[in-house]
């Protein structure tokens, strides 16, 4: 069984309305920049949806990154300077298996927890899930304190280090806030599915299916009822959104 965790009202509020001062005590020169993405923009989001992806591992040619371009495109968050502080919102990601040698090719992007650990550890809220399952990060109280960051499992989320430029209406950038997957959810909300998903159809491999997790005639539910898929650390008992096949 799962308890819900009481929230402090009075140490929350203390948080949204000190984010700035404490933000200059975490690391200075870091801003907080108010823009969308809050849980009060979340009105769209239908409690009756819970959005997912199943990736067909098979599928994903080792030399295919449409996704990691199209996302890249979509949102504008390709980063220029050090790779290793540039942002991933998705990445290919190579497995070798030491006792055969077979390697798997997959993308990782935000895994869209049921239970996601990046919500629990958020001292401002600004990690929040939506009621149809896809997991955001409010701009208007991220404070980049990074806990999010190190809380999850599948170092799905990009803090932003460089000055923002040219961003796109639909997903605003700031320096010195954390940033990760979103499932395209602009898209979502106007009954289309996510960039990376539209662009491996493009290729003609179909390694991506997206829909309703909660209708069993969405062509994703029954993709997972025909063939055995599998969440990644499964042991932790999170109820990721997005799924593998053949992995």
């Amino acid at each position: 069984m799962k308890l819900d965790r009481p929230e402090n009202p009075s140490r929350r509020n203390f948080f949204k309305s000190g984010a700035a001062a404490v933000t200059l005590t975490l690391a200075p020169g870091v801003t907080v920049m108010a823009f969308g993405g809050s849980p009060a923009a979340a009105g769209q989001a239908d409690a009756g949806k819970r959005w997912g992806l199943m990736i067909d591992v098979n599928k994903c040619a080792s030399d295919c990154t449409a996704c990691v371009s199209a996302c890249k495109t979509e949102n504008g968050w390709e980063g220029h300077g050090d790779p290793e502080q540039a942002a991933q919102w998705i990445r290919k990601v190579t497995l070798k298996d030491k006792a055969t040698g077979h390697e798997t090719s997959m993308p990782v992007m935000c895994q869209h927890c049921e239970e996601p650990p990046c919500v629990d550890v958020c001292p401002t809220g600004a990690s929040f899930k939506r009621v149809d399952g896809i997991v955001l990060v409010d701009k208007h109280t991220c404070i980049g304190c990074r806990y999010c960051m190190m809380a999850c499992p599948f170092k799905a989320r990009s803090f932003v280090h460089e000055p923002t430029t040219n961003q796109k209406e639909h997903a605003p950038r700031g320096n010195g806030t954390v940033e990760s997957c979103t499932l395209c959810v602009h898209r979502v909300d106007e009954g289309r599915v996510p960039a990376c998903v539209e662009a491996c159809d493009a290729t003609g491999n179909g390694a991506m299916i997206f829909g309703d997790l909660n209708d069993p005639e969405s062509d994703i539910s029954k993709a997972l009822a025909a063939y055995p898929t599998t969440a990644l650390r499964a042991d932790l008992d999170l109820n990721q959104g997005v799924r593998y096949a053949n992995f």
